[in-house]
C-alpha cells in the first residue's frame, strides 16, 4: 500500500488537518494517510505542548471512523527530538510491504533544506504537498507532486487562545476532540 505520513504536534489536531488527509487519501494515489504524532519537533519548543498521550489520545478521537486513516505514537519510542528521516527509515524497515510518502504543507518547503537529509527524503520517499494561504512555493523536484486542496488558515495556536479566553471552538475541532478538551479542562 502507498501510505502518506502525516506528521505533526497535533496540539490539537483540528478540522484542517482533517480535511487535508481527506484530500490526500481521496484525491492522490494514498491507499492510508497515518497520522505521526511528533512529542517533539525539533523547531517547536516543548512547553506549549499538551502531553503526548493527550495529543494521540484526540488524533484518535478524531478519525476513529475514517477506515483509510491511522494514528501512530511511533516516534513515542525513538530519541527526541524526532528527526523525520529516522522515522520514515524505521517505518520503512518496519514495514517493507508499504510505500510511504511525507504529506507536509507548502509553507514547509520554505526551510526543507534545513531538514536532516533532505535529499533522502525526497529521493526515497517523496513530498506530497498541500497549499498555503498566502503561499506560493516555486520547487521543482520529480519526487514532489503538488496536490490542489481548500485554502484554510485554521491555527493550533488560534484554537489554543480562544479556549484560554473562554470563546468557542465549535466547528474548529472534531465535536469528540472539544469535549476530551472540556473534560480533562485542557489548555486553560
Amino acid at each position: 500500500m502507498k501510505i502518506g505520513l502525516f506528521f505533526g504536534s497535533f496540539n490539537p489536531i483540528h478540522l484542517g488537518h482533517l480535511i487535508i488527509a481527506n484530500v490526500m487519501q481521496d484525491q492522490t494515489d494514498l491507499d492510508e494517510v497515518w497520522f505521526v504524532v511528533s512529542p517533539q519537533n525539533p523547531f517547536k519548543t516543548q512547553k506549549s505542548l499538551l502531553h503526548e498521550f493527550d495529543r494521540l489520545k484526540m488524533v484518535e478521537l478524531a478519525i476513529a471512523d475514517h477506515f483509510h486513516f491511522k494514528a501512530t505514537d511511533v516516534e513515542f519510542h525513538m530519541p527526541r527530538p524526532s528527526f523525520t528521516i529516522d522515522t520514515l527509515i524505521y517505518l520503512s524497515e518496519s514495514y517493507p510491504q508499504h510505500d510511504f510518502k511525507l504529506v507536509i504543507g507548502g509553507d514547509n518547503l520554505n526551510h526543507f533544506h534545513k531538514w536532516k537529509n533532505h535529499g533522502l527524503i525526497l529521493e526515497r520517499y517523496g513530498l506530497y504537498v498541500y497549499p498555503r494561504p498566502g503561499l506560493n512555493p516555486n520547487y521543482k523536484h520529480p519526487n514532489v507532486k503538488f496536490v490542489a486542496a481548500p485554502l484554510m488558515d485554521i491555527s493550533a495556536t488560534f484554537i489554543r487562545q480562544a479556549i484560554q479566553s473562554g470563546h468557542s471552538v465549535r466547528y474548529l475541532l472534531p465535536e469528540k476532540v472539544e469535549e476530551y478538551i472540556a473534560d480533562k479542562k485542557l489548555f486553560l
